[in-house]
């Protein structure tokens, strides 16, 4: 049976596989606890935990948005000028805190020209509105200063500034000439001279004194009175700095303030004058040197008497002998005696020495004394009055007699008169 069973396998091709041996089993593995799903209550809590996490991360952006926008806006109000702030106060802008170069620049002649321009210290400026309450920011004023160049168009000077001024208005402000500038008003003493002019100034905080010296001397003036001068010589604007009552800007520049007393004697001496004086064949510089000596002899009144005597002599060929140009070329004071070597000095303006009038005049005289120099009496002319003494030598003006005149026609008189009076 085995034989046939081996046959029909044969036949019909099954064959029973070679049997291997069988492995040692491997010993039986632990299956992995199959992972459990989170509850309900777990998921909830992680839901919470992350929508915490958004809120308050939401709630931070947020704040430094609300931050980011405030200063934003701090900002703004600062350089836009939206600030409640009522504050007001006076900037001083020290001249010395800015730095000077030349430069050239073509005039309208098309000459090259030096000029000298001044540059703003923004630092500084910046330091003076944040200490004065103008502004907040420093930092964001120098930012808006670099950008709209303020350097180059701040000026020195003394400026009345609001805080609630935009930043583009506050550099428009500190500029010379603008309304924000602050002024004083001063009054110049009729007689005065240019020194004691530029002194006052001085001394009131308007300009250097230095400063107005040179620009007398050096700086260009456009007024058909003073052609002929010569730049170089500040004596050259004696007698046509007007005395008067003057608005000034604080650390104002020295040829505007010149300027404004030029434009005042320009108003003063009219086209009338200027005719007056040419029937009179005079210059406007003579007209004005007579002025000046009647506006030193007469202190007080007959200014047009002693105009007359004046005219008179030199008409009639006579030195005009006047002590008030001694006083001015010897600084002498209140001096109403001089020696006879002060009045043998050798000046162009010693009419002890010279004919006629002195060189220019000796102060900076008086409408009254301008109109008399052109307009002297007329019956002093005609009757030919040639001397005067002081009636009081007195220098206390609550004299009754103080700068009082008396006038006589002949030397013999004169000398009378004198003796009479040289005691009083």
């Amino acid at each position: 049976m085995a034989d046939k069973k081996t046959d029909f396998d044969e036949l019909f091709g099954k064959k029973e596989p070679d049997r291997k041996p069988k492995k040692a089993a491997a010993p039986a593995q632990k299956k992995a606890p199959a992972q459990s799903r989170p509850s309900a209550a777990a998921a909830k809590n992680e839901n919470k935990s992350g929508l915490a996490g958004g809120a308050l991360y939401f709630l931070f952006v947020i704040s430094v948005s609300i931050i980011l926008a405030c200063l934003a806006w701090a900002a703004a109000t600062d350089v836009l000028g939206f600030k409640s702030s009522d504050t007001v106060a006076q900037i001083t802008l020290d001249k010395d805190r800015f730095t000077y170069q030349e430069v050239e620049v073509t005039d309208d002649d098309g000459n090259i020209k030096t000029k000298k321009v001044h540059y703003a210290d923004m630092s500084y400026v910046a330091d003076q509105l944040k200490d004065n309450g103008i502004i907040k920011y420093k930092w964001l004023f120098k930012l808006f200063g670099s950008v709209y160049n303020a350097d180059e168009k701040i000026d020195p000077g003394t400026y009345e500034l609001k805080a609630i001024y935009d930043y583009k208005a506050l550099v428009k402000k500190m500029t010379s000439g603008s309304a924000a500038m602050v002024t004083k008003k001063i009054t110049f003493p009729e007689g005065y001279t240019m020194r004691q002019i530029f002194k006052k100034l001085n001394d009131e905080g308007v300009c250097d004194y230095d400063e107005l010296m040179d620009a007398a001397a050096n700086s260009t003036f456009n007024y058909s009175f003073l052609e002929g001068t010569e730049k170089g010589d500040a004596n050259r604007l004696e007698g046509f700095l007007f005395p008067d009552t003057y608005e000034v800007y604080a650390d104002a520049s020295a040829k505007s303030v010149i300027t404004k007393m030029l434009i005042r004697f320009n108003e003063i001496f009219s086209d009338e004058y200027m005719d007056r004086a040419q029937e009179l064949n005079m210059t406007v510089d003579q007209a004005v040197t007579m002025a000046s000596m009647i506006e030193r002899e007469a202190k007080t009144a007959d200014f047009d008497k002693v105009s007359a005597v004046f005219h008179n002599r030199l008409n009639s060929g006579m030195k005009l002998q006047s002590d008030a140009p001694l006083k001015y070329i010897l600084d002498a004071g209140n001096t109403l005696d001089y020696t006879s070597d002060q009045m043998a000095v050798n000046s162009p303006y010693n009419t002890y020495n010279i004919d006629g009038l002195p060189i220019g005049p000796i102060c900076n005289p008086s409408a009254a004394a301008i109109k008399a120099a052109l307009y002297p009496d007329s019956d002093f002319m005609g009757e030919g009055y040639l001397y005067f003494v002081l009636k009081s030598r007195t220098q206390d003006a609550n004299d009754p007699d103080f700068g009082k005149l008396v006038f006589s026609k002949s030397y013999e008189d004169f000398l009378k008169n004198k003796e009479a009076y040289k005691n009083s």
